[in-house]
């Protein structure tokens, strides 16, 4: 049976805090939340670099994230987390994923500003292909003094459905002007089966690459069968790559099918 990450009713930042307490403060009898004026400045929080996430079906994947926050007595410790949903429901679910590690690694940039790393580890096994969406970033950090800021929702990140794209040119080798078959498919994660899916009625672009060029042309652009299958017809004129070629869209990142040679006689 597959693990769920569900949360009890909570109720507002407060609440989410408490449940996102790291053990080294939560034992800690100098930990409290302190006057807004007095607490913690986070000033950058950045998740995977920057860039989605995206998940295949079943391979974990360890995400990095960096917190940069500054207070007059020093930084001393900061945690980040990733939830889904409205704080104020009481069935707040597919929370997030805790770090790895109770304590960041934080590397002091001055005597008051440091940039705190942590790792999270996101399993597939945990989603449902409706949170191929937007999800918010949970930035808490610590000061030297005890003194702490706790943002519920800071930022956010997105979670993609990892894409994959497939390419056969034929027949190879082929005549100059004679026609060219140009199959394919795009698929893509499928989080509710833990298997993949193809990816239905999708535009992808069809590009040729000359032998001696590094840069791909598109020739034209085809819509996928409802199963993500990929069929177009092209004369052949000279030696090259050809490839499909998938923008993406909200929930699934762009790819590039590897570029497959056709010898033209």
């Amino acid at each position: 049976m597959r693990i769920r990450a569900t949360v009890a009713a909570v109720s507002g930042a407060l609440a989410l805090s408490a449940l996102a307490v790291p053990a080294s403060q939560a034992s800690s009898p100098s930990f409290a939340l302190t006057r807004a004026d007095a607490a913690p400045v986070i000033s950058k929080v950045v998740v995977n670099g920057g860039k989605p996430i995206v998940l295949g079906t079943t391979a974990t994947k360890k995400v990095a994230v960096s917190i940069t926050a500054s207070h007059s007595s020093g930084i001393d410790d900061a945690l980040v987390y990733l939830w889904r949903g409205r704080a104020n429901n009481p069935n707040l679910y597919d929370f997030g994923f805790h770090p790895d590690a109770d304590r960041a690694k934080c590397k002091a940039a001055s005597y008051t500003t440091s940039t705190c790393a942590l790792t999270i580890t996101v399993d597939p096994g945990y989603l449902w292909n409706t949170n191929a969406t937007t999800w918010r970033v949970y930035a808490g950090a610590w000061a030297k003094d005890g003194g702490a800021t706790l943002r519920d929702s800071f930022s956010s990140v997105r979670f993609q459905r990892l894409s994959r794209l497939t390419v056969n040119a034929s027949p190879e080798p082929v005549k100059k002007g004679r026609t060219l078959t140009v199959t394919g498919k795009l698929d893509r994660a499928n989080w509710d089966t833990r298997k993949y899916a193809g990816y239905a009625s999708q535009s992808v672009k069809l590009q040729f690459r000359k032998k001696n060029s590094s840069t791909y042309t598109t020739v034209k652009t085809v819509k996928g069968s409802n199963t993500g299958t990929l069929k177009t017809t092209v004369k052949a004129v000279e030696d090259g790559y050809w490839r499909w070629s998938f923008a993406g869209t909200a929930s699934t990142p762009a790819v590039n099918a590897t570029g497959d040679f056709v010898d033209v006689k």
